[in-house]
């Protein structure tokens, strides 16, 4: 059975955020992909199988981190895509059902793959309880964005602060969150970037996740209501980095970016 490293929001090996890919052509138990995704060990590891012709999608898709299954997956949605174009399995738009719904992945002229997802809702509420000291920064806002993806979106006061946090990992699993999506406006948004990001999630295993697609559903809202645009650019990430750009379209957010095949193997389990 092949399997497939592929590095996610970024042009460059050894860069943005790498899933696991596998290609099946149905789901075997959920206790074997449990133990799959926990051997690649990566945030994400996704599963896909074709579906018949003629319905709402053309691929099913599951996601699981090294401890749970996930809800939404940014990064191992544009990973698997990249995987059906490269090897000619799927060109074009692909329809992936998956637990929040109908996702599409559309392959770009540019050599990019551009996800449709559904725009988080954002709720301003207070931080909860132990929040700064877990996170090790004072927050400017928070936003919740339980209806979609169950994190919390906590604005900073500069991207300097965004990029030298060190989270006490095990408080921040203790908050009533998947995780936590820090962010802030760029120092320079007329830049390459408009606003900088980090997400953790150590509810679910992953203590920072470098380059987040689910994420940006939200950021893209929040900070295209800041600049008065719906177009802008994200970096997020602490050693591994990436970028995302967001279109905010309504009530869905496309996000575009490159990705890499890294390793291509078998698993032999």
């Amino acid at each position: 059975m092949r399997i497939r490293i592929v590095d996610a929001f970024t042009d460059r090996p050894f860069s943005g955020n790498p899933a696991g890919v596998l290609l099946l052509d149905s789901f075997p138990a959920d206790d074997w992909l449990r133990r799959v995704a926990a051997e690649v060990n990566l945030s994400e590891t996704a599963f896909a199988h074709p579906l018949p012709p003629g319905g709402p999608a053309d691929w099913a898709l599951r996601w699981f981190t090294p401890t749970t299954e996930v809800d939404m997956c940014g990064h191992a949605t544009l990973a698997t895509a990249h995987v059906l174009h490269t090897t000619g399995a799927a060109t074009g738009t692909v329809r992936f059902a998956a637990r929040c719904g109908i996702l599409s992945a559309t392959a770009e002229p540019d050599g990019t793959i551009t996800l449709d997802f559904p725009t988080s809702s954002l709720t301003a509420v207070p931080a909860p309880a132990g929040l700064a000291e877990a996170l090790g920064a004072e927050p400017v806002a928070v936003r919740d964005t339980a209806a979609h993806v169950g994190d919390l979106v906590v604005e900073l006061t500069d991207e300097k602060a965004v990029r030298g946090l060190s989270p006490d990992f095990k408080a921040l699993a203790a908050l009533p969150c998947r995780g936590i999506i820090a962010t802030a406006a760029a120092d320079d948004p007329s830049g390459a970037y408009q606003f900088v990001s980090r997400g953790f999630f150590p509810a679910v295993g992953i203590e920072e996740d470098p380059v987040t697609g689910s994420a940006h559903t939200a950021l893209a809202p929040y900070w295209s209501a800041r600049f008065g645009r719906d177009e802008l650019t994200g970096f997020q990430g602490g050693t591994r980095t990436g970028l995302v750009r967001t279109r905010l379209r309504g009530d869905r957010t496309l996000l575009t970016g490159h990705a890499v095949t890294v390793i291509d193997g078998e698993l032999l389990a």
